[in-house]
C-alpha cells in the first residue's frame, strides 16, 4: 500500500532536481515562478514523506488479519507449484477442530478439477497437496503443515508468534488493519419522513445504518452519514393549508403543534374529504416549489417540528447522522432529466417521461405527465451527487428489501449513463427484512397501529429496569450506576436483537428474549464484559500494572484453553474484514459471542488469581492470564463500539 507514495515521492525529488538545473537546460523562465514551482514540489514532498511515516507507524501497531497472512503464504506456494495455472483458487479457513490445527488450506480440491477440465490432467487433490506445502515460503507463522483426508492442508501457528501478536494488542490496542488508500464511503441510513413519527420499520436501518458507519471508521474510511429526509412532495401543500387555518399568524407567532402525527391524520382526513381543501393544497404545493417566502417558512415550521422527534430518538440510541432530504436535490432534477434526454435514453409514455433500463422490466418515471419529480427522479439526481460531487468510493444504501428492485434499477441507471463503473467504485444496497410480532406478523400495536419508535424504547427502559430490580442489582449499585445500567441494558439490547440477525432476514422483536441473560443477547455479553473487568480490579491490579506487563510479560499459552481464547481474540481482524466486504453485521456479534464463552471456558479451566481456601487471602496472581483477560475485554469494547453499545463497569 506504500509503493504509490514511495513512487511519488520519487517522481518529485528528480522533479526538484531538474528545476534547480533549469538554467543549464538553455530555459530561462521566471525566477519567482521557479522558486513558487520548487517551494510548492518541496512542500508536497515534505507531506508525502510524512503520510508514509505515518502510515508506516500506523502500519507496525496494526492488528495482523492471520487469515490474509495465511493467504499471502499459500498464494506465493500455489504459485511456485502451478505457475502457468491462472487463477487457481485460494481457500483458507479456521480449523473447526483442533486435531486438524488451527487453520485449512483446502485449494488441493479445486486446482485438481480445474486440472481436469483445462488440462485433461487427472491429479488427486492429496499430491496436489503435498506439492504445494513443499513450495511454502519461510514465515514467522507456521509453526508446521499436515495433509489431512483427500487433500486439506491443517495449519498449525506457532506459539510465539500469537503470544507476540497479542502483547502487541495490549500495548497498542486495537488497531485496525491496513486498508492502503483512504476512500470515501458514502452511508444512506434512517430516512424517516417529515410529520410522521419515526415508528419500529425505521428502527433496523438506523441502527444498522449506524453501526456500518462505525466500523468503516474504525476501519479508517471517511465516511459521511446521510439522512435521506421525505422533506418534499406533494403531501407538504395541505400541511400547509391545514396550518393556515388551524394557526392563522404563524408567520408573527409559533404554532404550538404537539402532536405533528395527528396533524398529518387531519390534514389527510380533509384532503380526502373537502374538494376546496383538495384544490388549495396543490396551490400550496405549487407556491411551495416555486419558493414562496411565506409558504418556504411554514415547510420549515413543519420540518422543524418532526426534526426535534427524530433527535430524541437518535439521542437515546446514539445516533451521529447529517440531514440531506429530497428538498437538498430539488433543484437538480431538471438537469437530470435534461440528461437523460440528451443521452437519447427518454421516451415518452402517456405523457410521464419515462428510462428504461436494459434488464429491468419496469421503467424509472423521471418526470410525470403534470410536469412534476418523481421518488426515481430525486433518487438517481442523490446518485449522482453522492458519486460526481461527494466523490463517493463506496456508495451504501440501508432501506428495506422491499425496495430492492427499485435501486437496483437506479443504480444501473447510473451505470448507463456513465456516472460510474461497477468495476472502480461499490454502490450497494444493504437490504434488510422486516419487524415481526411473535405472532410472526408484522410488529404492530393491539389496537393495529404501527408501534412509536419513541415508545419502544421508553418500554425498552422499563423493563431493562424491572429486571435489574428483579436481580436486586438496585441494592449493591448506587443511583447512578443503576441509572447508566438501565441504559445500556435497555438500548444495548434493542441494538443487538437487530444486529445479531442476517438483516436480509426478517427477525421476530420480543423483550423477554432480548433482555434474558442467557445465550446470545447483549444482556449475556454485558453481563460477561463487566465480569471479565472486574478480574483484575479485584486482585488490586490496576491499569498501570497491566500496560507495564504487556511489555514486560511473555503470554505463556501452555493450556489448551488458553490457546483457543488466544487464537479466538486474534481473529477480530479478519472477522472486520469480511464485514467490510458483505456487510452482514451478525458476523460480528457471532464473534463476540464465541468470545465470551471460549472467555468462559478459560476461566473455568485456568486459575487468575489464586486464594488460600482457609483465608480467602490473594497467595498469586498469574498475570500472563490477567492480561489475556484484558485483551479480551479490549476487543470486546471495540466490538460493542461498533455495534453502538455501552458497556459500564458496574452492572
Amino acid at each position: 500500500q506504500f509503493a504509490f507514495q514511495e513512487n511519488e515521492i520519487k517522481l518529485l525529488t528528480a522533479e526538484i532536481e531538474r528545476l534547480k538545473n533549469f538554467g543549464c537546460l538553455g530555459v530561462s523562465p521566471s525566477l519567482e515562478g521557479l522558486r513558487d514551482e520548487n517551494a510548492k514540489l518541496k512542500y508536497r514532498l515534505n507531506f508525502l514523506k510524512k503520510s508514509l511515516q505515518e502510515e508506516r507507524s500506523k502500519s507496525a501497531k496494526s492488528m495482523i488479519n492471520i487469515n490474509s497472512c495465511l493467504q499471502e503464504i499459500f498464494g506465493a506456494a500455489i504459485q511456485a507449484a502451478y505457475p502457468d495455472l491462472e487463477n487457481p483458487p485460494l481457500v483458507v479457513t479456521p480449523s473447526q477442530q483442533p486435531k486438524f490445527g488451527d487453520y485449512q488450506c483446502n485449494s488441493a480440491m479445486g486446482i485438481s478439477q480445474i486440472l481436469l477440465k483445462t488440462r485433461e490432467q487427472k491429479v488427486i487433490p492429496r499430491e496436489i497437496a503435498e506439492k504445494i506445502a513443499k513450495h511454502i515460503p519461510a514465515n514467522e507463522c507456521i509453526e508446521k503443515v499436515e495433509i489431512a483426508g483427500p487433500g486439506f492442508i491443517n495449519v498449525h501457528l506457532r506459539k510465539d508468534f500469537v503470544s507476540k501478536q497479542l502483547s502487541m494488542l495490549l500495548i497498542n490496542g486495537v488497531q485496525p488493519p491496513a486498508i492502503g488508500k483512504r476512500k470515501k464511503v458514502v452511508v444512506d441510513f434512517s430516512s424517516p419522513n417529515i410529520a410522521k413519527e419515526m415508528h419500529v420499520g425505521h428502527l433496523r436501518s438506523t441502527i444498522i445504518g449506524e453501526s456500518m458507519c462505525r466500523l468503516f471508521e474504525f476501519a479508517g474510511y471517511d465516511v459521511l452519514r446521510l439522512n435521506h429526509l421525505g422533506d418534499w412532495g406533494t403531501q407538504f401543500g395541505m400541511l400547509i393549508a391545514h396550518l393556515q387555518d388551524k394557526f392563522p399568524d404563524y408567520l408573527t407567532v409559533a404554532p404550538p403543534i404537539g402532536d405533528l402525527q395527528a396533524f398529518y391524520k387531519e390534514s389527510k382526513r380533509r384532503f380526502d374529504t373537502e374538494e376546496e381543501f383538495k384544490k388549495r393544497a396543490y396551490q400550496c404545493v405549487v407556491l411551495l416549489q416555486s419558493k414562496n417566502p411565506d409558504f418556504i417558512k411554514a415547510w420549515n415550521l413543519i420540518c422543524d417540528v418532526s426534526r426535534r422527534e427524530f433527535q430524541k430518538i437518535y439521542n437515546c440510541l446514539d445516533i451521529t447522522i447529517i440531514e440531506r432530504g429530497e428538498s437538498f436535490y430539488h433543484e437538480m432534477m431538471k438537469d437530470i432529466v435534461k440528461e437523460f434526454e440528451d443521452k437519447g435514453f427518454v421516451e415518452v409514455d402517456d405523457g410521464r417521461k419515462v428510462v428504461f433500463v436494459p434488464g429491468f422490466p419496469v421503467p424509472l418515471t423521471i418526470m410525470k405527465s403534470d410536469g412534476g419529480y418523481t421518488y426515481d427522479t430525486s433518487d438517481l439526481a442523490a446518485l449522482k451527487h453522492r458519486l460526481c460531487e461527494e466523490k463517493g468510493d463506496i456508495l451504501i444504501y440501508v432501506v428495506d428489501s422491499g425496495q430492492s428492485v427499485h435501486f437496483q434499477t437506479v443504480f444501473a441507471a447510473g451505470q448507463m449513463i456513465g456516472w460510474y463503473d461497477p468495476k472502480v467504485t461499490r454502490v450497494a444496497h444493504a437490504a434488510f427484512g422486516v419487524v415481526l410480532g411473535e405472532d410472526k406478523k408484522k410488529f404492530k400495536t393491539r389496537s393495529g397501529d404501527t408501534v412509536r419508535l419513541i415508545d419502544l424504547l421508553e418500554e425498552g427502559l422499563k423493563r431493562a429496569m424491572d429486571k435489574l430490580k428483579d436481580k436486586e442489582r438496585d441494592k449493591v449499585l448506587t443511583p447512578e450506576e443503576l441509572k447508566a445500567a438501565q441504559t445500556s441494558v435497555a438500548f444495548g439490547c434493542i441494538k443487538y436483537a437487530d444486529l445479531s440477525h442476517n438483516r436480509l432476514n426478517d427477525y421476530v422483536f420480543s423483550f423477554d428474549k432480548m433482555l434474558d441473560d442467557r445465550g446470545n443477547t447483549a444482556a449475556y455479553l454485558l453481563y460477561a464484559f463487566t465480569r471479565i473487568r472486574a478480574i483484575a480490579r479485584l486482585a488490586n491490579i490496576n491499569e498501570q500494572m497491566l500496560r507495564k506487563a504487556a511489555r514486560e510479560e511473555v503470554l505463556i499459552l501452555d493450556h489448551e484453553k488458553e490457546w483457543k481464547l488466544g487464537k479466538c481474540i486474534l481473529r477480530f481482524p479478519e472477522i472486520l474484514q469480511k464485514i467490510l466486504e458483505d456487510l452482514l453485521l451478525h458476523t460480528l456479534c457471532d464473534y463476540l459471542y464465541e468470545l465470551a464463552t471460549t472467555f468462559t471456558e478459560f476461566y473455568d479451566s485456568c486459575y487468575c488469581v489464586e486464594k488460600d481456601r482457609q483465608t480467602g487471602q490473594i497467595v498469586k496472581v498469574n498475570m500472563w492470564r490477567l492480561l489475556l483477560c484484558e485483551a479480551t475485554a479490549t476487543v470486546m469494547a471495540k466490538g460493542f463500539d461498533i455495534l453502538g453499545i455501552k458497556p459500564v463497569q458496574r452492572m
